[in-house]
């Protein structure tokens, strides 16, 4: 049951990456076109008030704010794309109808005299008026309840008479159904949870500094099961991390609100965003990769240079750290609770100089486009406490490994064999992922989030770690006997195809 649970929220969190990904990339876009719209850039560059500059510019922020006003019906799709076994693309379109007539049903129900709910907390959805306002949970609903019912019913046989009605076509009908009955309770059980965030949310505010820090802590600290997705998704999208003027959640007040009103007053809502990442993302990081560095013998620092630069490169650039804590996880466990200490000390630092920089990544382009850019964001600070970081990740870093005696281990050098196949062709490649994972027989199913292949096998024990470093793997995590993890970086989404047209998936 223990090992159900944690593959469930495992797959749960990793459903979420695909919209978080594309908002993440369409935040820089706003990012770039509101900074850009700012009266204090535009005295800098007088071109940008042509015309036809300041056309696209508003065409793209509008765009992406539009974007970011479907994240409800996005979770609701990518979750039941992500937690459905087989016919994936049917859970998908499933999804979205499904979380139309949730919505539908519940403002029906709203409109009718059985429920007194305050206009203060109604929305829209989808060109729906006096809709529970329920942000992304409202798509998470929809995704979890099609998911369930696309799993149980895509194959279902029916009589003859109605037999074209049976199968995948079944599951269209199962979730308007379903969710047409659960829009009509849902309201009742809405208002009283809608007060309770609320509350909590309040709660956690009142924190202050120390709330800060335990984000933070906690943000890196479940990076290894991957359930800091869903503790991001509250903060980002529910009360729990905020509301003004009736937008809740820290990502959606950020950028309902850039660029209109001054950053000061956002700073309570930017201390859970990228601006405590910078710190230990573009400074802490690639000093401990340098640390790293140092510490390998002579005859593997070729090769340990190549795993690292790949791995400072992403955390730098893009904010993806997977590639390189995962080089120091396994083999040096403390450093990784030091690593999440100090990212909640970052979180709380930058909150305590009264930081305003946020989107979500934490690499440079954050700190150009919502920091260098933004007049009163005090980019500064993450600069200078990240400086400080470089030094303490640097020494803490080289003195654990010397003391220890841990040497960083590519993997790419541990057999001839293993390193002749590498390098002949992408197909041995795969064909040497799946021997080491025990082969074709040994896997269940094969998924990937942002930097990680994710795996049920048979058998874990049947798993070569030694084979799937020679690889390029940077770690392998054995979650439980059935579910295993192996960290490849930003290529992993390749590798997975690979791996999947391979099967025959």
């Amino acid at each position: 049951m223990k090992d159900k649970v944690m593959k469930y929220l495992q797959d749960f969190g990793r459903s979420l990456m695909l919209p978080i990904a594309l908002l993440a990339a369409v935040g820089i876009l706003f990012g770039f076109t509101a900074a850009l719209s700012r009266p204090q850039i535009k005295d800098m560059l007088p071109f940008l008030n042509g015309g036809g500059v300041a056309y696209v510019l508003f065409l793209i922020r509008t765009m992406s704010i539009k974007i970011f006003g479907l994240i409800p019906v996005l979770f609701a799709i990518s979750i039941s794309l992500g937690l459905a076994k087989k016919e994936k693309e049917i859970a998908a379109l499933a999804g979205f109808v499904c979380y139309y007539t949730l919505m539908w049903s519940s403002s029906y129900m709203v409109a009718s005299n059985y429920i007194t709910f305050p206009t203060s907390a109604l929305g829209s959805a989808l060109g729906l008026g006096g809709v529970p306002e329920m942000g992304a949970v409202g798509g998470m609903i929809a995704g979890i309840l099609t998911a369930y019912i696309h799993n149980k019913y895509y194959n279902i046989s029916l009589p003859v008479a109605i037999a074209f009605f049976g199968g995948k076509r079944f599951v269209a009908i199962g979730v308007i159904i379903a969710g047409s009955i659960l829009g009509q309770i849902l309201p009742f059980i809405w208002l009283p949870i809608s007060n309770t965030i609320q509350f909590v949310g309040i709660g956690i505010s009142n924190l202050g500094l120390f709330g800060t820090f335990l984000y933070g802590f906690l943000e890196r600290l479940l990076i290894p099961t991957g359930l800091h997705h869903i503790l991001n998704g509250i903060f980002r999208t529910t009360a729990v991390g905020g509301e003004l003027n009736g937008t809740v959640g820290v990502w959606n007040i950020f950028f309902e609100y850039f660029g209109k009103v001054d950053i000061n007053e956002l700073k309570e809502y930017t201390r859970f965003l990228s601006q405590g990442k910078i710190p230990y993302m573009v400074f802490g990081l690639p000093a401990a990769a340098l640390a790293m560095y140092k510490t390998a013998p002579e005859g593997k620092k070729k090769t340990t240079e190549a795993l690292l630069i790949a791995g400072v490169l992403a955390s730098m650039t893009t904010g993806i750290t997977e590639p390189l804590e995962f080089t120091f996880l396994f083999i040096a466990p403390l450093l990784f609770v030091f690593h999440s200490v100090m990212a909640g000390l970052s979180f709380l630092l930058m909150d305590l100089f009264s930081v305003g920089i946020g989107n979500t990544q934490g690499g440079l382009i954050d700190l150009l486009v919502y920091g260098t850019l933004v007049p009163g964001s005090n980019w500064i600070y993450p600069v200078i406490v990240g400086l400080g970081y470089s030094g303490i990740y640097y020494f803490t870093f080289k003195y654990y490994f010397t003391k220890k005696g841990i040497i960083i281990d590519s993997g790419v050098e541990s057999t001839e064999k293993s390193s002749t196949n590498i390098s002949e062709s992408k197909d041995e490649k795969t064909a040497l992922i799946i021997e080491g994972l025990g082969g074709d027989s040994n896997i269940v199913s094969v998924d990937n989030c942002f930097t990680r292949l994710r795996l049920e096998v048979k058998n874990s024990k049947d798993v070569d770690e030694v084979k799937l470093k020679s690889t390029g793997a940077a770690g392998i995590k054995i979650i439980s006997e059935t579910q295993v993890q192996v960290i490849y970086g930003p290529k992993v989404n390749i590798i997975a195809s690979g791996v999947k047209d391979h099967l025959g998936y």
